[in-house]
């Protein structure tokens, strides 16, 4: 396995700039995900890791070597494409051994016994005969991790391999791949969409928007203390609520659905800020609360309940139980657990460190 280094790596087209210097370093045997919506520059960052894009400026070190301008089958890289991109006449065996006859000079039993180690580790040795077309679309997901992992390459590179499976099939392949990447000590770099995976998947997540890094960091760090406003709404299901505040004076911050006046940050924060609540961070009380606001809508989840509580102009989204859970239409008391909130900045939408 090897690290990968983004040395302030930019990618234009023309003259339009879509990924503006991004610079990471991620760690040998390290799961880093690359996480953030549709069109930032996720995808467009891994191709070019993977040599299939080339990079306009800035540096690629792969294994602490200068990779930028190498073409891809040299790199020692191995990817999984979102639509499996397996040769529908050849069985399961064929498409994993395809790419090593063609790149290789292996002898075809050190192939076949790669391809024998691979299929027992993903569990499709009774696949091999098989062709795509007399598969599920989870077993030509496995086939193609199959394909990639008999390279024995030093990186593997996932771009969104998920997306076309559904919410049960999914669930149960985050944890196939969790369990790959522990047992074999890959260094994996993975892109996608959504952020259930990137907690539940990555070592680190590194957030983009628009082309540029947001924020990197461990899935729950990111999650607790989001550098600014777009990544505290993106990470997490549900977001986190925000609400704009006045700044009044010592650090009380005040707002329309307030009781009274809370006292939250220091006395040098900026004059209008934004308050930052998880769902799980606010209950329902009888007494008076710390703001009163009317329910919206309640969505039952099982044992919890999602309840979208209108706080004068604004929305947030309360986590309770199912028995707790107030109707439509409802006014309704809250506390906010203060000693978890956050600020951001009004204007830059930037974290304020507290």
């Amino acid at each position: 396995m090897a690290s990968v280094v983004f040395d302030t790596v930019c990618k234009s087209y023309g003259s339009r700039a879509t990924v503006h210097d991004v610079s990471l370093e991620i760690e040998d045997k390290e799961f880093m995900v690359l996480v953030g919506p549709s069109g930032c520059g996720k995808s467009t960052t891994l191709r070019m890791l993977a040599g299939l894009e080339d990079i306009t400026s800035g540096r690629l070190l792969i294994g602490g070597q200068d990779m930028t301008q190498t073409a891809p089958q040299n790199r020692d890289i191995a990817m999984v494409f979102q639509s499996y991109a397996l040769y529908p006449h050849m069985t399961a065996h064929r498409n994993m051994a395809f790419g090593l006859m063609k790149t290789t000079r292996l002898p075809k039993e050190e192939i076949n016994a790669r391809i024998s180690e691979v299929a027992g580790i993903l569990n499709i040795t009774d696949l091999l005969d098989r062709r795509p077309k007399e598969m599920s679309g989870g077993e030509r997901q496995r086939v193609a991790i199959g394909r990639a992992l008999v390279r024995q390459p030093k990186v593997l590179l996932f771009d969104e391999p998920l997306s076309n499976l559904d919410a049960k099939l999914r669930n149960r392949m985050r944890g196939e791949l969790k369990r790959l990447h522990q047992e074999l000590d890959l260094t994996i770099v993975y892109v996608t969409h959504d952020q259930i995976e990137a907690m539940t998947l990555g070592t680190r997540i590194a957030m983009m928007s628009e082309g540029r890094l947001q924020q990197v960091g461990a899935p729950m760090d990111i999650y607790l203390n989001p550098s600014n406003t777009f990544v505290a709404t993106f990470i997490g299901s549900p977001e986190m609520g925000l609400m704009p505040c006045r700044h009044e004076q010592d650090g009380v911050l005040a707002h329309a659905s307030f009781t009274e006046g809370l006292r939250i940050g220091p006395s040098d924060i900026p004059r209008s800020v934004i308050l930052g609540i998880r769902p799980e961070e606010v209950s329902f009380t009888a007494g008076a609360g710390m703001a009163r606001g009317q329910v919206v809508r309640a969505e039952l989840i099982g044992a919890e309940a999602l309840v979208e509580v209108a706080l004068g102009p604004d929305l947030i989204t309360v986590r309770s139980t199912v028995a707790d859970a107030p109707l439509a239409g409802n006014e309704v008391a809250l506390d906010f657990d203060l000693s978890r909130a956050r600020l951001f900045h009004g204007e830059t939408g930037q974290a304020i460190k507290l």
